[in-house]
């Protein structure tokens, strides 16, 4: 073996030679840092988020092969790249030289918001195009599967990709005015990048040999034969074989393989992707089902079938099927060959049954099945795809020469024990007995008694995966006797006509919708771009990875890098920090904490300050103790591990919001809102209704992480601060305060945020220590959060618990309602204050309510603060007012759509804190869904279906929206802009709004344009700068296009009116000829302040009176959905939206913003569940373990629809602000589950009150449609066990 190995390959056609190689390097970094290709972006650091996308390409001597694959370049070791060729998105097609047909479309079709998602969305699309030129729509949807965007919805992703499909028109139904196809460049295979010649010679010619890397604490082995790589084996017996490197840790010895035997034996080098194609033409349907499933592209891509087996991993989908297979390993060793099973005994690796020291796994037999003989997967995840299982089992049977008399069975199960479980005493106890229902009655209680799960079992759900474990049982009887059936029709009587749907896939993967815009007015100028479907002003830059964030900044000299230590406790005292061990690591040049910052150690904006840096008393999990600077990432972040903390618990932990109205733990005092009398109303009702619902909150998963780079301008205690922010104001304020110096020398510079959702206001103040060490040491420093740590510490949207009465009559109005409203705040006040305030204004929704009486508290909590998140306080309050209407309208007997409609506000009408609002839009909204979505037609449909289906049920859910638009405060409502006309007749905007993804640049040089009467392409916008726009409001709630936006057209008018009497004289002239002669000749300015002073806002909580909010934004959604009573999965089969949006700025903007605040409300109500330890630890910190919407959760079915333009003289344009009202419409879907849980409820006689919380997961749909599997597990009595996790 060589020592100083030389690694090469190839990076976008370009060789790369590499020597002296830190096998711990991943091929992000490397590409990030060490080669400047910026484009592929950190987005978890897990593979779980498909951000780093790359693809990879091999060339395979043997076959004459070239195989191109997706690959998580954050998960890659570069060591393992040797002879490869790796093509990222500046490989693909850049703005300098030529962009690529998918880059043109995913722009052109408005699949881009805030872009750090989209590298990874190309080169996902760009890999399925190389391999398929003409991709099936499921292809499509499987390419996508591993990426995730929180911005758009994914649907305009989807059409663009379509463009490249061959499907028939039907299923492309695209709004024409959207984008035209016939524009688009054609995708043309030849013109792609070759393989490098180079590296095909090299993988003919030259001879193989096995590469050494050997790094600070970890060694790399390449052996390129059977022979060498069992010889390192003996060497370092304990070394993991890296294949894939999506499991391993860090190890001090690795070996690293490539592909070896392929057959009908499996090779055990094979990629998940590669057994996934060769399954294709074998009847192996239970495995390639499981594979479909399994991670996403690019970890099937990379994960080898061999490292899945081995690393015995508790949720593997695999083994538990491989194991009931009868599947055999076969191992090579210096000894020579052996098989051993792949049994029970390997899973839970038993010494005799397992690898020894020296072997590796080379392939693994799977045998044909044989006549009379049935294999089953199944599996049940958070999400439907690229997500791990929650329970996943593997069943076979075998009944010899028919007869129905089993022989052989075996049934395992994942997810349910340390590693893959085999019942293998019930299967035993099975044999011999006829397949009927008496042997299912069996079979369950067996299985219950021998996989027991303790209630504290680690990953919760217990109840639930006691269910699945024979509720997958019974399907697979259901299959098994289905088949049957079909062999032998008149032995086997099959299954009765209900149950058959049982065995069915929940409905289609392939997507289709349909957006309805505004015309615009016929006698509009052309070059008028308002009104006009504009692509987002960066979408190309996205597409290309041109477009720059934060991180993507160059390293500067001397920059240093910043590590967080956190908390590790709720509540506890400090006794000591020990940071010797962290100030020794090489490297290490300062720790700052508490003590260095005295004075200046507290921020806050709503009057209680929130210290920054905490080292007396902590109160949750995640608080910030100190912070370390390196001069690199990786020497920061080990020394921050190396901190060592002494803590003394303290009492009382309160995580839950139970726990803190027991301990009266609350900010501040109560809010009320009253309305008419409601004690008198109760006395006059026909019946009174009292019920809650408990909400879970929601992490913002803004795709780019937290991040700040300070850098020292060098004289006058200057600074420039780049930082991805909602807020650079606030920014600019704290860090003037932390260093003492006026705001005038710091200046805070955001080009554009990857995603925000209300995250990146307050909780960018995190990074005080960031400026402090750049002052203290006068060099940058740089600041990039982990997910993790992003996760842990910056909290999220606060969980609610709503309690109602209501005082209603019997055709179903309500007359008098009484609600409390409690939502958990953390441990500091944050904006939990401001959230209960909006949430009691917006309580009532579409509703009038003649008499009410509206409560809430924010509870002082030891979790970690929560904050504003898109929506602030609506979507949990408008929930509870939802679910209070449907259990009424249950006690009425009526359907939630008729009591809806009853209790709507009718135009003109009195808001509960007497501001009128005029309803005429809401009640057409209502109409239009109502006509649009065939409601009535369809509830037939869905009542057809669930008296035909036993276990799988639809439900179709209506509901209406109000969202009132304002900050309370007409001073949060003002905002400035700089406008600036050069000779030449250019024009620079800069405003003081955020693009994080809304488009709100786009918009600005819309009205620029529309203003200063030129055409867009002469308008450019920098970014947003303290610099240029001094003391800019946050950008949030859904008003920032609104009031920049009128402070751009001031400014434009100024200045229009400045050179009226140029251009009147010159009419037929050239922006560049008036600008010339106003400059010089008629010395006219040519810069203009524009300003807007705010909305009038105010309320008075006193008196529950005023006027908060400038306008109203009506809609409706319909959702229809099926679930599967055995599992608890649901699919959205189809969504109608009809929005009042007043006059569009940017239809494509605004289609974009409701449906991407659509699904991220659908992951709201349905499948994003925060979980936390009874000690208050937060367990999901990333995409592995918290699951937001990915492209298989759309809608099959999403279409939109706009009200036609409606006047608002106070607005601009009299558009309406539309970044947050679509998230509360997303428990359009979370009724209608709760619709078919009810018919699947009534259909087995129960028909008492329905308790459903959010979110509504497979868990929770599953355990409330009881049936006998439910009764039968066994239940543990609260309080005999501490839970593995607690809701908060």
């Amino acid at each position: 073996m060589d020592g100083a190995a030389e690694l090469v390959f190839c990076v976008n056609g370009r060789k790369v030679i590499e020597k002296n190689v830190d096998p711990e390097t991943m091929l992000l970094p490397y590409l990030r840092k060490k080669l400047q290709l910026t484009g592929t972006k950190y987005g978890c650091g897990g593979g779980g988020c498909g951000a780093c996308t790359v693809m990879i390409s091999r060339y395979n001597p043997i076959t004459k092969r070239i195989r191109h694959y997706p690959a998580n370049a954050c998960l890659l070791p570069i060591c393992s790249l040797h002879g490869a060729a790796v093509t990222t998105v500046e490989g693909v097609g850049s703005t300098k030289a030529r962009i690529h047909p998918v880059q043109e479309r995913i722009a052109k079709c408005h699949g881009t918001q805030c872009g750090f998602c989209t590298p990874g969305m190309v080169m996902s699309i760009y890999t399925l195009l190389r391999n398929h030129p003409e991709p099936t729509l499921d292809q499509l949807t499987d390419a996508l599967g591993g990426n995730l965007c929180r911005c758009t919805g994914y649907r305009p992703i989807i059409d663009a990709c379509k463009t490249f499909c061959k499907v028939s028109r039907h299923e492309r139904i695209i709004d024409p005015k959207l984008f035209s196809e016939e524009e688009f460049l054609p995708l043309d295979p030849t013109q792609e990048l070759i393989f490098p010649p180079e590296l095909m010679i090299m993988a003919e010619k030259q001879p193989q040999r096995t590469r050494v890397f050997v790094g600070d604490r970890m060694t790399w082995i390449s052996p390129v034969t059977l022979k060498e790589l069992l010889e390192a084996k003996v060497k370092y017996p304990q070394a993991p074989i890296v294949m894939g490197n999506t499991s391993v840790g860090i190890n001090h010895t690795a070996l690293f393989t490539n592909d070896f035997i392929l057959g009908l034996t499996l090779g055990a080098g094979l990629s998940l992707a590669q057994v996934k194609e060769i399954l294709k033409t074998q009847t192996y349907h239970a495995l390639l089902k499981h594979l479909g499933t399994l991670a996403g592209c690019q970890i099937r891509n990379m994960a080898s079938l061999g490292g899945h087996i081995v690393s015995r991993h508790l949720d593997s989908d695999l083994n538990p099927l491989l194991a009931v297979g009868n599947c055999t390993l076969n191992l090579l060793s210096k000894e020579g060959e052996r098989q051993i099973p792949l049994n029970e005994q390997f899973l839970t690796k038993c010494p005799s049954a397992d690898l020894k020291p020296g072997e590796i796994l080379v392939s693994v037999n799977i045998p044909y099945s044989r006549k009379w003989e049935f294999v089953s997967a199944f599996r049940q995840a958070q999400r439907q795809q690229n997500a791990l299982a929650i329970v996943n089992s593997g069943m076979r049977v075998f009944f010899g020469e028919g007869g129905g008399i089993i022989r052989e069975l075996s049934i395992a199960y994942g997810g349910v024990g340390p590693t893959t479980i085999c019942a293998k005493n019930s299967c035993q106890k099975l044999i011999g007995r006829p397949w009927n229902e008496e042997m299912l009655d069996a079979a369950c209680r067996l299985i219950l008694d021998e996989v027991s799960l303790p209630g504290w079992a680690p990953g919760g759900k217990v109840e639930f995966k006691r269910t699945l474990l024979i509720s997958f049982f019974f399907k697979f009887y259901l299959k098994v006797s289905q088949i049957l059936k079909t062999m032998d029709p008149v032995r086997y009587p099959g299954l009765a006509d209900k149950y058959e749907s049982a065995l069915e896939d929940l409905h289609s993967r392939n997507h289709w919708g349909t957006s309805k815009y505004q015309d615009v007015d016929p006698k509009q100028l052309p070059q008028d771009p308002i009104g006009r479907p504009i692509m987002h002003l960066s979408g190309i830059k996205h597409t290309t990875g041109e477009a720059i964030y934060c991180d993507d900044m160059p390293v500067l000299d001397g920059e240093l890098f910043l590590a967080f230590v956190t908390s590790s406790r709720a509540h506890a005292e400090i006794v000591s920090i020990d940071l010797s061990e962290a100030l020794s690591l090489p490297g290490v040049v300062d720790i700052v904490t508490e003590e260095d910052l005295r004075g200046v150690n507290s921020f806050g904006l709503f009057g209680e300050p929130e210290k920054l840096l905490e080292t007396q008393e902590v109160s949750c999990v995640g608080q910030l103790v100190c912070a370390v600077v390196a001069d690199s990432e990786v020497q920061a972040k080990r020394a921050a591990k190396r901190v060592k903390i002494v803590y003394q618990d303290l009492e009382p932990v309160i995580l839950t919001i139970e726990e803190a109205i027991r301990h009266h733990s609350f900010f501040q005092g109560e809010r009320k809102l009253e309305y008419g009398n409601v004690d008198e109303a109760f006395k006059v009702v026909d019946q009174i209704l009292e019920g809650e619902i408990h909400m879970g909150g929601q992490e913002h998963f803004y795709m780019e992480t937290q991040s700040m780079l300070a850098v020292p301008k060098g004289e006058d205690q200057e600074m420039d601060v780049y930082v991805s922010s909602q807020f650079p104001k606030y920014i600019q304020d704290i860090v003037a305060a932390t260093l003492k110096v006026p705001a005038n020398k710091i200046m805070c510079h955001v080009k554009r945020v990857g995603g925000a959702f209300g995250g990146k206001v307050t909780k960018t103040g995190v990074y005080l220590s960031c400026f402090f060490f750049c002052f203290r040491h006068g060099c940058p420093v740089r600041c990039i959060l982990e997910r993790g740590e992003d996760m842990l510490i910056t909290g999220g949207r606060h969980p609610y618990l709503g309690k109602y009465k209501a005082g209603f009559m019997n055709d179903g109005r309500i007359l008098a309602l009484d609600v409390e409203h409690y939502c958990n705040g953390g441990s500091t006040l944050d904006e939990s204050l401001f959230v209960i305030e909006i949430g009691l204004l917006k309580v009532d929704n579409a509703y009038k309510f003649p008499n009410l009486r509206f409560r809430g508290w924010a509870c002082r909590t030891n979790l970690p603060s929560n904050t504003a998140l898109r929506g602030f306080g609506f979507p949990q309050s408008g929930l509870i007012t939802e679910n209070c209407i449907t259990e009424v309208a249950a006690k009425c007997g009526l359907s939630p759509e008729k009591v809806r409609m009853m209790n709507m506000y009718k135009e003109i009408d009195q808001t509960p804190y007497k501001q009128e609002i005029d309803a005429t839009n809401l009640i057409q909204c209502w109409k239009e869904c109502m006509a649009t979505s065939s409601y009535s037609l369809r509830k037939v449909a869905v009542e057809k279906f669930n008296s035909e289906n036993y276990w799988k049920k639809k439900g179709l859910a209506m509901v209406p929206l109000k969202f009132p638009v304002g900050v309370l405060s007409t001073a949060a409502a003002q905002a400035a802009a700089l406008v600036h006309i050069y000779l030449d007749g250019s024009v620079l905007v800069t405003h003081g709004g955020i693009e994080m993804g809304q488009g709100v640049h786009t918009k600005m040089i819309q009205v620029a344009s529309r203003e200063l009467r030129m055409p867009m392409s002469n308008v450019h916008l920098r970014g947003t700068s303290t610099e240029t726009v001094p003391n800019a409001n946050v950008s949030g709630g859904s008003l920032v296009a609104d009031l920049n936006g009128l402070a751009v057209k001031d400014a434009c008018q100024t200045l229009l009116k400045r050179l009226e009497p140029i251009i009147s004289k010159n009419p037929k002239g050239t922006w560049k000829d008036w600008v010339r002669i106003a400059a010089f000749d008629e010395s006219i300015s040519l810069s203009a302040t524009g300003y807007f002073r705010g909305y009038e806002s105010h309320m008075n909580w006193e008196t529950g009176e005023g006027h908060p909010f400038e306008y109203f934004v009506f809609g409706a959604a319909c959702s229809e959905v099926e679930i599967d009573c055995l599992t608890g999965a649901h699919k959205n089969i189809r969504t109608d939206i009809v929005m009042d949006i007043g006059h569009s700025i940017n239809p494509a903007l605004d289609v974009g913003q409701i449906e991407g605040a659509f699904i991220q409300g659908m992951g709201l109500y349905t499948i994003e569940e925060l979980k936390y330890s009874p000690q208050g630890v937060l367990y999901t910190r990333g995409p592995d373990q918290y699951k937001i919407p990915a492209v298989s959760d759309v809608p099959t079915e999403l279409h939109v629809s706009f009200l036609p333009p409606s006047q608002n003289s106070n607005t601009l344009y009299s558009s309406k602000g539309l970044g947050e009202p679509g998230v509360f419409l997303g428990c359009s879907v979370f009724f209608a589950i709760h619709d078919a849980v009810r018919a699947a409820r009534q259909e087995r006689g129960l028909l008492g009150p329905l308790k459903l919380d959010s979110p509504l997961t497979p868990e929770k749909i599953r355990m409330a449609c009881e049936d006998k599997f439910t009764k039968m597990i066994p239940r543990d009595e609260p309080g005999s066990y501490v839970p593995w996790n607690i809701p908060v």
